[in-house]
């Protein structure tokens, strides 16, 4: 265009701003503005479109220093400064410019109101949320839908869901984002079954799913829905066209993989044109647990060599694969890698995921050495995965030593009293059975539920408790498993 001789205006350069991807690009438009077309900051559209330009890119100190600079604003102005405020990360100093905003005498508007309250939702600081409601009631914004969205969305995050649903069943009239916010606190409140009702109502009051409406339906009922129902909803989706959302597509990825129907979730990632990273991580994590953790190494292979930058998560995945497919070369060759091949320092989680390996694999002195070598402070969780392996191979004189930090890292958990009373039961210590049980007693006075699930299998229920650390005869059952394990990957399965 300037090749041409054509001069950019206004507009060229709000659009150019609206696509700009990085500082280095957004910087340069800025100069050229400047200094090559003599358009100046007396236009406020242009410094609106600065701002928004410098919240989108984290810069929040360049987008302060357009709007002190611009010769008039308005109250879009204010929106683009508290908004990249928020976006960057300094929710109070976001609150501090609304609060400036008033003090001056310019008039909030819905949108300034509703991203205040988003602010208040991230800090779930539902006093100052509270405020913004007086206000919004004094001004008649209730009304907005845009508004009340962001309310519904406080209230629930700050464990209002009953003052939530008051306020969503109190509008005149529902729209696709209020719906969505709804559905979404359902879905953070673990109530499918309430997320599932509302969706029906949607589809009864005409209402038309966003691809936020299938990708928090498919959420929270992942697991609890019945593969014919999650296959209904997969049907909606592709006949209002959405299947192609990469939002859409990685929650039916993860809904399939949760109901075991894995072939179909791989059948949607391939057929995805457009996959960014949480794509990748999805289809990882669903291959793994179902067990096909080779073609998840294979995946992420595929990810390295022409998708997105791999990040902590795709990384836990990764390790997780390697753990539940006891590939303990591999997985200490990725993690010992982390930092120089994928720039991604290893987190709690990622250690986690290692000792594990490590343990069930009977190599619990090297596990012993990953923990020697954390920069973390120990976790309840990691012990636990030390505390199984010690189970599965009859190192009690560890377990007994692991046993004990756990007792002190979490007092009232009853797992690590009821491993050590297994243990000494095995061995017929019937003394130090008594001695720790007692001691639960004691100690873990109140009463835990304990979640539970279990298969019937000839005319007996075999149980499998969340305190239960190894089923009994578990080493039977992981040698078994690993047996079967290994005949199927000689069969193709896996």
């Amino acid at each position: 265009m300037q090749n041409g001789g054509v001069r950019p205006n206004q507009y060229t350069f709000s659009i150019l701003m609206s696509l700009v991807s990085s500082s280095c690009q957004g910087k340069q438009i800025h100069g050229v503005m400047i200094q090559s077309c003599g358009l100046s900051l007396s236009n406020v559209v242009l410094g609106n479109s600065l701002i928004s330009m410098y919240g989108k890119l984290g810069l929040v100190d360049y987008a302060f220093g357009v709007f002190l600079t611009m010769a008039k604003v308005d109250a879009i102005s204010w929106n683009s400064l508290i908004w990249a405020c928020y976006r960057s990360g300094c929710a109070q100093l976001a609150l501090d410019q609304f609060r400036l905003m008033r003090e001056i005498e310019h008039s909030p508007d819905q949108f300034t109101v509703s991203t205040v309250l988003g602010v208040c939702c991230d800090m779930r600081d539902l006093e100052k949320g509270k405020q913004i409601f007086a206000f919004c009631f004094k001004v008649g914004f209730f009304s907005n839908t845009i508004v009340s969205s962001a309310a519904i969305d406080l209230l629930s995050k700050c464990n209002r869901l009953e003052d939530a649903e008051r306020v969503f069943s109190d509008l005149n009239r529902w729209d696709s984002a209020v719906c969505n916010s709804m559905i979404s606190s359902y879905e953070g409140n673990g109530l499918g079954e309430n997320a599932a009702q509302l969706f029906v109502l949607m589809l009864r009051e005409n209402i038309r799913p966003t691809e936020f409406t299938f990708s928090s339906v498919l959420s929270c009922l992942s697991g609890s829905l019945p593969p014919d129902q999650g296959s209904q909803i997969h049907s909606l989706i592709v006949r209002t066209g959405m299947d192609s959302d990469s939002i859409v597509a990685s929650s039916l990825v993860q809904m399939y993989s949760s109901v075991g129907m894995i072939d179909y979730a791989m059948k949607i990632f391939v057929n995805l044109v457009e996959k960014d990273l949480v794509s990748w991580n999805t289809i990882i994590f669903g291959l793994t647990y179902n067990g096909r953790v080779f073609k998840a190494l294979d995946i992420f292979k595929a990810l390295i060599d022409k998708g997105p930058l791999a990040d902590r998560i795709t990384l836990t995945g990764v390790l997780l694969a390697c753990n539940y497919g006891n590939l303990v070369d591999e997985g200490m060759r990725i993690f010992s890698s982390m930092e120089k091949e994928y720039g991604i320092l290893p987190g709690d989680e990622h250690y986690v995921c290692v000792v594990d390996m490590l343990s069930q694999a009977g190599k619990l002195k090297a596990a012993m050495d990953v923990i020697a070598s954390m920069p973390y402070e120990l976790s309840f969780a990691l012990w636990r995965s030390v505390l199984r392996g010690c189970a599965v191979h009859g190192d009690l004189k560890l377990a007994e030593s692991v046993a004990e930090r756990m007792m002190e890292l979490e007092p009232k958990s009853s797992l690590p009293y009821l491993a050590l009373a297994r243990e000494y039961e095995m061995r017929g210590r019937w003394e130090s059975v008594i001695r720790v049980r007692n001691a639960m007693k004691r100690r873990c006075a109140d009463i835990e539920l304990v979640e539970c699930s279990w298969i019937g299998l000839r005319n007996q229920v075999y149980a499998f408790e969340a305190d239960q650390l190894v089923h009994h005869g578990g080493r039977d059952i992981y040698t078994v498993l690993k047996l079967l394990f290994w005949e199927m990957k000689m069969e193709g399965y896996v």
